[in-house]
């Protein structure tokens, strides 16, 4: 059986790591570190992806399990005559969430500061449109907790143009059982894939046919498994399942998608995921999400023959304050078990 303990202390400690889109090495560096005492195999690509392989009973087949580390987060675009910050989006994050959030700039050499994300009408107390104005890029910035006054006191400390902005997670884990903070698109699946590996190795588990788990760094920016190794015949991609109007899915089923923006997924994968989780009487939900890409799609665009499917958790609100539940992870995780190793 999967390691509750170990999900959950896993997922938050990916949480709290920061790694927007193009700043992943940090949080790879503490994969590797996850996964070396499980005893498998982890390699990085030169994106910066990760490939973990575990050998199968057969190499008849190859599956492929992906999952993105990569996040939302922002970027300093300009420095203001005032000394603001303007930034720019890295991914798609619900951009009025982020007023009044707080965050921290991260200079070339290393050194971090403080922030806060706010409209330009901040105050209701002299701005007539400070609850009306759009919160969009245009109208935002990020005010800094340092003693500037101008765009030469910020160049002073060492942030410049391209510098990366990290939004504060604010992760919790509730006695409810509930896991709420930014990010879990998609750090909680990443969090059931090496919670499964570590299932395998402590129960010395073998996969029916090989599998590579492939964890990628650019999914928010569109190419996250543009490239996937040639070997892999067919691949789930795991991410957050939505929740909201015309959806059946909710926070604590595992999602089953039958059809994105990128157009049906596999039709006999899907069956069969359907008719594991019916048998393993798992809380699921098939739906239909029009907004949406997965890594499947990435990959199926860069061109490589594959066969693809897509499940995760469910996860409210997403990119947003997004929050999901245990039993969402559980289901995930006990699903996916069921389609490599053909068990309940």
């Amino acid at each position: 059986m999967y390691n509750a303990d170990f999900l959950l202390e896993t997922l938050e400690q990916l949480l709290l790591t920061d790694s927007p889109s193009g700043f992943c090495d940090p949080i790879m560096k503490q994969i590797q570190n996850v996964i070396k005492p499980l005893g498998y195999n982890m390699q990085l690509t030169n994106k910066g992806a990760a490939i973990i392989t575990v050998p199968g009973r057969s190499s008849e087949r190859v599956i492929g399990l992906s999952a993105h580390v990569d996040t939302l987060g922002a970027m300093v675009r300009s420095i203001t005559s005032d000394g603001n910050l303007k930034f720019t989006l890295v991914g798609g994050p619900s951009v009025p969430s982020l007023d009044s959030e707080y965050c921290r700039v991260r200079a070339r050499d290393g050194q971090e500061y403080t922030g806060t994300f706010l409209s330009t009408s901040p105050s209701v107390h002299v701005y007539e449109d400070s609850k009306t104005k759009a919160r969009t890029p245009e109208n935002m910035i990020v005010r800094l907790d340092e003693c500037v006054k101008n765009a030469a006191d910020v160049k002073e400390l060492g942030i410049m143009n391209g510098d990366f902005i990290f939004i504060e997670p604010k992760t919790q884990i509730t006695a409810s059982g509930f896991v709420k903070s930014r990010f879990l698109d998609d750090k909680a699946s990443v969090a059931c894939l090496l919670t499964l590996l570590e299932w395998w190795s402590r129960e010395a588990i073998i996969p029916e046919f090989t599998t590579k788990i492939f964890i990628s760094t650019y999914e928010e920016v569109g190419h996250g498994s543009s490239y996937i190794p040639s070997d892999i015949t067919e691949m789930i991609a795991v991410d957050m399942g939505c929740i909201g109007d015309d959806l059946s899915c909710t926070e604590y089923d595992v999602s089953i998608c039958a059809k994105d923006s990128g157009g049906p997924y596999d039709y006999e994968m899907t069956s069969e995921l359907i008719e594991l989780a019916k048998l393993a009487e798992l809380p699921f939900a098939v739906d239909i999400y029009p907004m949406y890409g997965s890594d499947v799609v990435a990959a199926l665009r860069g061109g490589n023959d594959i066969k693809g499917a897509l499940i995760g958790p469910g996860v409210h609100a997403s990119h947003g304050m997004e929050r999901t539940h245990v039993s969402a992870l559980e289901a995930t995780i006990k699903l996916l078990h069921s389609y490599i190793t053909k068990q309940k």
